[in-house]
């Protein structure tokens, strides 16, 4: 298959759980396409359906209705289905599962056929992939940090090199500092393979940082999907934007492309003849300058700074009464009370 080309399609799939009053609807009606050698993030809150869809591409569940196809081929449709062994995915699930009675070379091996050939060599080959080296091959893993289990389980969910990947929050378990250096390491080797890839997480910063694209899931809905930035800085609704990060929004009066709110006149980038309507900007947007600087767009004044390293949370009074927090650099804070002017990067927009 090119890269590029379609490799997962999702249509129509439908899943509910319980019936009568206990029922509840975990998908409804998805559609989702996944292009080879793309990595998707499926993100939403608890309860969206995003693990739900994950383990019914995998195979681990069967959706009341809709069609799943890997590579053209139809893994389901409707309550037929192909037994998740026969799927020819790899998949890495939150804790990483690995036998505790295996050595690490059996668990990565324990998907091939004992007369694989060229088994060891390819048990060695993953072992170096993820980083690991053959100095690990007989460690069992109690005796692994929580990284190095999760680089057990990636090395064996690659281990009989599947079409497609899927990942169920794999590092959520790890704390901060090791999250993102996993997160950056599993990235590399899914480049290093070309490999497909669906990683389910609900946290905003992992999803936008390690996909191509991502799907916002919302009640059992797919209710956006795009490249990170786009989501980021264009996103469908007002869920979407406060979901994928800081967002303020402001009432405002449309005047061809500017708006006029609270925050003075500003450039909207999707005004489409609206007379008026509610604009959002993304807090690091705005950043405060003098207050008689040509660039500010509005005069407030400082009523708390907090700091948090190399960067400051500042709070400023409008002249409406109302209150924003912006971010600072800690170098550069204002103290409280001080008059600044607040200024804007690009444009905002109308959602």
């Amino acid at each position: 298959m090119a890269l590029g080309d379609i490799l997962i399609e999702v249509s129509n799939v439908a899943k509910h759980f319980g019936e009568g009053e206990t029922r509840v609807d975990a998908l409804r009606a998805v559609e989702l396409t996944v292009r080879a050698g793309e990595v998707i993030a499926l993100l939403g809150p608890s309860g969206s359906g995003k693990t739900t869809l994950l383990r019914l591409i995998a195979g681990f569940e069967i959706q009341d209705s809709g069609r799943i196809a890997l590579d053209g081929v139809e893994l389901a449709n409707g309550a037929a289905s192909l037994p998740a062994h026969k799927r020819n995915i790899g998949f890495v699930p939150q804790d990483g599962a690995l036998f505790p009675h295996l050595d690490v070379a059996a668990n990565i091996g324990f998907g091939l056929a004992r007369d694989f050939a060229g088994r060891d060599a390819r048990i060695d080959t993953l072992l170096d992939l993820v980083e690991l080296g053959k100095a690990m091959r007989d460690r069992r893993p109690h005796e692994l940090s929580g990284g190095q289990q999760q680089r057990v389980a990636l090395a064996r969910a690659l281990a009989r090199e599947p079409k497609l990947m899927l990942l169920d929050e794999p590092f959520s378990a790890l704390d901060t500092g090791l999250r993102a250096a996993m997160r950056k390491a599993v990235a590399e080797v899914l480049v290093k393979v070309g490999a497909t890839a669906i990683l389910v997480t609900h946290d905003q910063a992992e999803a936008l940082s390690f996909a191509d694209q991502v799907a916002v899931m919302r009640e059992g809905r797919l209710v956006q999907a795009g490249a990170p930035e786009d989501l980021y800085r264009r996103p469908i609704d007002k869920g979407v934007a406060t979901f994928l990060g800081e967002a303020l929004f402001f009432a405002a009066k449309i005047d061809g492309a500017f708006a006029d709110c609270v925050l003075g006149r500003l450039p909207v980038e999707n005004a489409n003849g609206a007379a008026s309507g509610e604009i959002f900007v993304r807090p690091e947007q705005l950043r405060l300058v003098a207050s008689g600087d040509p660039a500010s767009i509005t005069r407030a004044n400082v009523a708390g700074v907090e700091f948090s390293g190399p960067s400051s949370s500042v709070t400023l009074v409008l002249a409406n009464g109302g209150t924003i927090a912006v971010p600072c650099a800690s170098a550069f804070r204002p103290d409280p009370g001080d008059a600044v002017g607040i200024a804007l990067t690009g444009a905002a927009r109308l959602i």
